[in-house]
């Protein structure tokens, strides 16, 4: 998302997005592009990630997801930041590095913004992922 200016309703994917794109299909020289990982093997695996959290009701600060695989890697995503509710539940896609059939744990962080109440506890009620085109969670 950093390498190229996109229009405003989004840069045009390849593959299985490029239909959310309807308008940009019938141009003739569309380009279109395909969302990597920045080492090899290259590939991502885009997952749907929902998280509604209990504890404080509201608070400032992070929520960040840490996937760990069985070589021993991790990765970090942010989910979302800022104001932060337990009314809310926050969904984000991600571009996951790491395959969810390698996928040992998932880790649920929450990170207070410095004015956040000292006694503030926050966590996930639920967490679930859809990955893949069929939906597996």
């Amino acid at each position: 998302g950093i390498c190229f200016p996109c229009p405003q309703e989004g840069c045009p994917m390849m593959g299985h997005y490029a239909d959310r794109f309807p308008a940009k299909l019938k141009r003739v020289d569309q380009k279109y592009f395909l969302n990597t990982a920045a080492d090899e093997p290259f590939a991502t695996w885009r997952q749907k990630v929902f998280i509604k959290l209990s504890g404080v009701k509201k608070t400032r600060g992070d929520i960040n997801l840490v996937y760990y695989d069985t070589q021993g890697n991790s990765k970090e995503y942010e989910v979302a930041s800022g104001d932060l509710s337990q009314d809310d539940v926050y969904t984000e896609y991600l571009d996951v590095e790491i395959n969810p059939k390698n996928t040992t744990k998932i880790e649920f962080l929450w990170n207070k913004a410095i004015f956040s109440l000292l006694w503030a506890r926050l966590g996930a009620e639920t967490v679930n992922i859809i990955h893949g085109a069929d939906g597996h969670r």
